[in-house]
């Protein structure tokens, strides 16, 4: 009988994803956002989606009830006040109030393990204050505690992707995170197999042109028949022009000074570097001027699917709603491979 996890935070499921490649069932998965957790229910038939804001739910209620049941609890906690700089903030800062429940269902179904997911600051924040307190609060209930920072492109992602783990378990041992594996996957590895469109082209759903190169590619291929969230932004005539003038694999060096414009964001007007790891997917990637985002050639930023390819969703896992929620889905996703190779882990020490 597979191993059972509960996903809190889901957002698209890229955590549940990677642990059901790893073999387990995701019982159960909470996302507040209608349209983010359409999508997880249309990719992850076989889990039991609330969707609901995870303060407004009974957790005793709920979770209690499947004490001894759950395995795992997985999830991104969002946690804003340990970032603030002169003050020392806690987990009971109003802004970190949401972690507080994923502690509750932890205590009320007790798995073996928990894996939390947060940006690498949460170790650091405070001198290491955070870290500490989420330690102690885990230990309170039974739980040895380890902690790390994951690159994905050490796991098979095409992308520089740095992301804080910690992992408690009940069992007694000392967890131990998986090593990274002996290759790099590029950016071209990932979408070189892509229909190649130009700005404002593309649909929902279209075959593909072209076959599978690298193994990579025909790892996402598997199960897919038809080509789904590949349309290119319709970007203005402005946009176009600027693009135009950068060449391939150049950057914003090339405009005139008349064109730059100022950017709060790292790599605008910059194209992506085809045999390099990507820079992090975040949720504007369709616009140049929101960082590395451009096609390394083409006169467009990266679509849906380029961007899914990146993080390492497998193309059969298809993105609803509209484009806002599409690349939100996407940017704010744990890479699917990242997850799998922390789940696989995970199940060495659950006797599998």
């Amino acid at each position: 009988m597979n191993k059972k996890v509960i996903d809190l935070f889901s957002g698209v499921g890229g955590l549940s994803l990677g642990f059901r490649k790893a073999g387990f069932d995701i019982v159960l998965a909470n996302e507040i956002d209608k349209s983010i957790a359409n999508s997880y229910t249309q990719n992850h038939p076989e889990t039991k989606m609330i969707n609901d804001d995870i303060t407004k739910i009974d957790i005793k209620n709920l979770f209690s009830s499947l004490e001894g049941s759950v395995d795992v609890v997985i999830g991104g906690p969002p946690c804003q006040g340990f970032s603030q700089k002169g003050k020392r903030k806690s987990i009971n800062d109003p802004r970190n109030f949401l972690f507080r429940y994923f502690f509750e269902v932890v205590k009320y179904v007790k798995p073996k393990f928990f894996v939390i997911e947060n940006v690498p600051s949460i170790l650091t924040a405070e001198n290491g204050y955070f870290k500490q307190e989420i330690a102690e609060l885990f230990k309170g209930i039974g739980y040895n505690i380890t902690s790390t920072v994951l690159n994905a492109s050490d796991y098979g992602v095409p992308q520089n992707r740095c992301r804080a783990f910690i992992v408690g378990n009940e069992i007694g041992v000392d967890f131990k995170f998986p090593e990274p594996v002996d290759y790099k996957v590029t950016i071209w590895d990932a979408i070189s197999d892509l229909n190649y469109l130009n700005s404002g082209e593309g649909s929902h759903c279209t075959a593909y042109q072209l076959e599978s190169q690298t193994i990579y590619q025909k790892e996402l291929r598997k199960g897919a028949k038809m080509l789904y969230n590949h349309q290119a932004t319709n970007h203005s005539s402005l946009a176009l022009a600027k693009l135009a003038l950068i060449p391939p694999e150049g950057n914003k060096s090339a405009l005139p000074k008349s064109m730059l414009t100022k950017s709060i964001y790292s790599g605008t007007w910059c194209r992506m570097q085809t045999y390099a790891q990507s820079v992090t997917i975040t949720t504007r990637f369709d616009t140049p001027s929101s960082g590395q985002f451009t096609h390394p050639f083409l006169d467009r930023a990266i679509t849906v699917r380029e961007a899914a390819r990146i993080q390492s969703f497998p193309d059969e896992f298809i993105f609803y709603g509209n484009k806002g929620s599409q690349m939100k889905q996407v940017g704010n996703a744990v890479p699917p491979l990242l997850a799998f190779a922390v789940a696989r882990k995970i199940k060495t020490y659950l006797g599998e």
